[in-house]
C-alpha cells in the first residue's frame, strides 16, 4: 500500500503542473479615423478573469494605437476554435 502511494505521489511530482491556458476576447478602436476591431488574446494565467486581462491586454493594444473598449470574456483553449473566423486579422495579434 505504501509503495503504491509513493509512486503516485512521485508520478505526480515528476509530472510537474499542468499548464494552462488563458485567452479573452476584446473590441478595440482607433481614431481618426475611427476604427473597430475584436480580436482574441493571449493572457498569462494569472490574470484569468475580465478585470485582470483588461489590465494586461490594454498595453499590448496601446502600444499599437489601439485603445481597449471592453474584455468580453476569458476563455481556455476550447473556445479558440469557435472565435479564430471572427477574429479575423486580430485572432491572437496582440
Amino acid at each position: 500500500m505504501i509503495r503504491t502511494t509513493l509512486a503516485a505521489v512521485l508520478a505526480l511530482v515528476l509530472a510537474g503542473p499542468a499548464a494552462a491556458e488563458c485567452y479573452a476576447d476584446y473590441k478595440a478602436k482607433k481614431d481618426n479615423p475611427l476604427q473597430l476591431h475584436y480580436g482574441v488574446a493571449q493572457i498569462s494565467d494569472g490574470n484569468c478573469s475580465p478585470g485582470a486581462a483588461a489590465g494586461e491586454l490594454a498595453p499590448r493594444l496601446q502600444a499599437q494605437g489601439w485603445t481597449l473598449l471592453n474584455v468580453l470574456s476569458t476563455f481556455g483553449p476550447e473556445g479558440l476554435e469557435e472565435r479564430k473566423g471572427s477574429a479575423g486579422a486580430y485572432f491572437l495579434r496582440f
